[in-house]
């Protein structure tokens, strides 16, 4: 007996040391800048440090509140992430279910995996080829002066910038996202869409009343799940596509403190605003998981 423990001790050393370089580089990278927060509460001077910085309370976040400017990025960055959770659950199910009821399956392999590919794109490179496509002189403007319309500068017009950057994110997600359903719909019987073509059922019906009702569970818990990043309209596609002609619409929470605290050096007031986002979204995460828990039966641990 004494022998088997030695050995799970030694094998539990071993997975252990295997996971110490993981361990250290959270530490690193998560933990330890989190102490950064204490600048949310200073008149933070870099000659000063930390340290030696002068302390104001929530000063910052009194000021935070009074300025126009954040209750206009809260309002952006709410707007185009529940625009973009809303459509990255409802499109990757559609297009799941339509890609279920085909027959030919080298076509269907063919079309998931074109449609797949984008996820893969950095927005580096996706910001500058869609900038390309909808410029003055891309494709779309060559279409439309080609039919007498003027042409649009698209990613100039703050009424436009929301909606292209909710379609382009749903665009370049939606096939990566349908995996999830495409899995669920594995695991609902045949035996249940035969016994109902017996019945008589179409293939709507058999869709209406066999499969949505086995993808409604899985439906539910990615919805559920994704509250929790309702802060997080999505910085790397932002910052990428958008400029100051529709800093209105289009400056969410993440591309607002980069630009305040590394461009203007108002370190303390970025990370005023910082903090209450991340406050937020801990509660948002905490909630979601709990509803998650009490609907879907979904844990963690």
């Amino acid at each position: 007996m004494g022998k088997k423990v030695n050995i799970l001790h030694s094998r539990a050393g071993a997975y252990w040391l295997m996971v110490l370089p993981a361990l250290l580089w959270m530490v690193l990278i998560n933990i330890v800048p989190m102490f950064g927060i204490v600048m949310a509460f200073q008149d933070f001077n870099p000659g000063k440090g930390m340290l030696h910085s002068e302390f104001v309370g929530l000063e910052n976040f009194e000021y935070m509140f009074q300025m126009k400017d954040v209750s206009q990025i809260f309002t952006n960055t709410i707007v185009i992430a529940v625009g973009k959770l809303l459509l990255n659950v409802f499109v990757p199910v559609v297009f799941a279910l339509l890609l279920n009821e085909m027959k030919n399956v080298f076509f269907k392999r063919c079309v998931q995996t074109i449609v797949y590919l984008p996820h893969f794109i950095s927005w580096v490179i996706m910001g500058g080829i869609l900038l390309d496509v909808f410029g003055l002189y891309g494709p779309i403007n060559m279409v439309l002066s080609a039919f007498g319309a003027e042409r649009i500068a698209f990613f100039r017009i703050s009424s436009l910038f929301r909606t292209l950057a909710i379609g382009t994110d749903v665009w370049k997600e939606f096939g990566f996202n349908a995996v999830v359903y495409l899995a669920a719909l594995t695991g609902i019987s045949p035996s249940l869409y035969e016994a109902a073509a017996i019945d008589g059922a179409s293939r709507w019906q058999r869709m209406w009343h066999i499969t949505l009702p086995g993808l409604k569970p899985i439906i539910v818990l990615m919805t559920i799940l994704a509250l929790g990043n309702i802060l997080n309209a999505g910085f790397d596609q932002i910052y990428n596509i958008y400029n100051q002609a529709v800093y209105s619409t289009g400056d969410i929470i993440d591309t607002w403190v980069y630009r305040v605290g590394l461009n203007d050096l108002q370190y303390s007031l970025a990370t005023a605003v910082g903090l209450l986002k991340s406050v937020v979204g801990f509660l948002l995460i905490s909630l979601s998981y709990a509803i998650a828990y009490k609907k879907a039966n979904y844990r963690i641990f």
